[in-house]
């Protein structure tokens, strides 16, 4: 069943074509959510939170759009104003940082898990603005013209983001492989 069926009849009430839907997106939302936080729990709890609203406002979809990018869209909006709330917050220690950072490295390459380590560290600076298309792009799969639907944006400002989302963490990769040499 298409994703467009399934989401019409969730606006019908059907709770089982939503329990497939949340199967379908749960880990591609936790993981998109995870990378813009670097919280891994904040990143389930901000999915959980996704979830609820596209149940609740399923009604509000209106397939002009693919219903992958209304979900993104959704995403990418609660992560934006949890990352606003951060901000405001107070800032937290190196310590607490390196304990959210989940890294799966295979292997047991000291200088891979750096470039893992590095390649975090420049996607957290990142402002949101460049940070959330490069995601997207880069670690979702995303078309430039999708993106560009799910952040409400012209697609010559999405090209722009990701660029200089892409120019910025290489310059601090390369930085980084500087000092380590």
């Amino acid at each position: 069943m298409d994703e467009q069926e399934l989401i019409r009849q969730v606006q019908d009430g059907d709770e089982m074509a939503f329990s497939e839907i949340v199967k379908i997106y749960k880990n591609r939302i936790v993981n998109f959510l995870f990378q813009l936080t670097g919280d891994y729990q904040r990143a389930v709890e901000l999915s959980q939170e996704t979830f609820m609203r596209i149940y609740f406002k399923a009604n509000k979809y209106r397939p002009v759009a693919p219903f992958s990018s209304w979900i993104y869209a959704i995403a990418s909006n609660l992560a934006k104003t949890e990352m606003k709330k951060m901000r405001k917050s107070q800032a937290i220690s190196l310590e607490e940082v390196e304990n959210t950072i989940r890294i799966s490295d295979s292997s047991n390459n000291p200088s891979d898990s750096g470039l893992i380590r590095n390649l975090r560290q420049a996607l957290n600076n990142l402002h949101p603005r460049y940070r959330i298309p490069v995601i997207l792009k880069d670690m979702e799969g995303f078309s430039q013209e999708e993106i560009a639907e799910i952040l409400k944006r012209p697609i010559g400002t999405v090209k722009a983001r990701i660029t200089r989302g892409r120019d910025y963490i290489k310059k601090e990769l390369e930085k980084a492989s500087c000092e380590i040499n």
